[in-house]
């Protein structure tokens, strides 16, 4: 079997822009995958294009040999744009692999550890205090885990984000959202990495004892050195690695005992190649792989795989219903998963479960999208 093209569509599906990438074989056998960098597209559009110059021909089958080779093969290697393309691809291969051997991606990852792969329900958009009744009535429907997002301070404008501003209201409204929820529910809020060492320690330290179950992305990933120093400010386990790109960057994250949760996102760390050996590393040092699960049904799929076939997992991102967040346009993606409510069933279905019309694929048009460039009131630019 060889690879006979590397197709690319970068395209607009609800409010954000997804890269959906199909390989194609001489056997009839295709595969789909999805990259990561959301914004940035294009970026990664391009690299899949240099990529496709030297795998057509190739085997697909030997995913583990023509990982290396994309990641070898410039000497400027790594980086988020170039491991973004390779997500895909190496998704997508995985797809072909499956079908090939008519089982389900995670069959060739060991098989499945769990009978289901249950979530965290992701809540934003909104201040957490209005997100209370959202949050009672999701654990009353049997979600276990929580975790709404930090948001703006009231009455800011749209592009202003003073952290002072809202550090204190934030503790606030997270001492009484557990109070509100119990506690049973696995709770933990995303910072999304707006904050300094400092300002994210003031935070933690406001919080009464027992209020979190982790924090998410409090700063920037950097540098190890500012993690081991917030590490000294609270106790609270941390939430970290979606942003990060390779198993190195995230190797002095695991073995100094930075991370707690290992946010592995497989759009972003190298595909199922890349995050079956961090999952390993996070195995060895007795941390929780909590994959990052931001973009359309193809990373959902992979993420659903790479989650059952772990054994050291504890919940994977989900936006139930009641977030009014919608990735998923049911007249392109024919088949993807579905949540069953507060869980996603195992595929049974050869690959990775999805199905898309690329009739309507072709229709689709990109648009140009930016997240929020956040400011300070002063005028400079500060982190979204």
């Amino acid at each position: 079997m060889k690879i006979t093209d590397i197709r690319t569509y970068a395209i607009r599906v609800g409010k954000r822009n997804q890269l959906l990438v199909k390989v194609e074989t001489d056997k009839g056998l295709y595969g789909w995958g999805e990259s990561g960098v959301t914004g940035r597209e294009l970026a990664v559009e391009g690299a899949v294009r240099h990529f496709r110059e030297f795998l057509i021909g190739r085997d697909p089958m030997r995913r583990g040999a023509l990982w290396q080779e994309m990641y070898r093969s410039q000497y400027f290697e790594g980086g988020r744009i170039l491991t973004a393309a390779i997500s895909a691809i190496d998704i997508a291969l995985h797809d072909i692999a499956g079908k090939a051997l008519s089982v389900p991606v995670y069959e060739l990852l060991g098989g499945c550890h769990r009978d289901h792969v249950e979530c965290f329900a992701a809540l934003g958009g909104r201040s957490i205090g209005e997100l209370v009744d959202t949050a009672k009535e999701l654990a009353a429907n049997g979600w276990r885990a929580i975790r709404p997002v930090m948001t703006q301070a009231a009455g800011s404008s749209g592009d202003v984000f003073e952290p002072w501003d809202v550090i204190g209201v934030t503790a606030d409204e997270l001492n009484r959202f557990r109070q509100a929820v119990g506690g049973k529910v696995f709770l933990g809020i995303d910072l999304h990495h707006r904050l300094t060492v400092a300002e994210a320690a003031s935070l933690c330290q406001k919080l009464a004892p027992g209020t979190l179950d982790f924090v998410e992305e409090p700063i920037r990933d950097e540098s190890p050195q500012a993690y081991r120093t917030l590490r000294s400010m609270t106790s609270i386990p941390f939430a970290i690695g979606e942003e990060m790109a390779s198993k190195w960057q995230f190797l002095p994250f695991i073995e100094q005992g930075l991370a707690n949760y290992a946010r592995i996102d497989i759009c972003n760390i190298g595909g199922f190649t890349e995050a079956m050996k961090v999952a390993g590393w996070a195995e060895a040092h007795y941390i929780d792989v909590m994959p990052h699960n931001p973009l359309g049904p193809v990373c959902t799929a992979a993420s659903i795989h790479f989650s059952a076939a772990v054994p050291n997992f504890s919940f994977l991102e989900a936006w139930p219903p009641e977030s009014g967040v919608v990735r998923t346009d049911e007249r392109i993606f024919t088949e993807f998963p579905e949540l069953d409510g507060n869980r996603y069933p195992l595929p049974t279905d050869p690959g990775l479960g999805v199905e898309i019309d690329e009739d309507i694929l072709r229709e689709q048009s990109f648009e140009f999208y930016e997240p929020p460039h956040w400011r300070r009131r002063d005028g400079s630019y500060t982190n979204w």
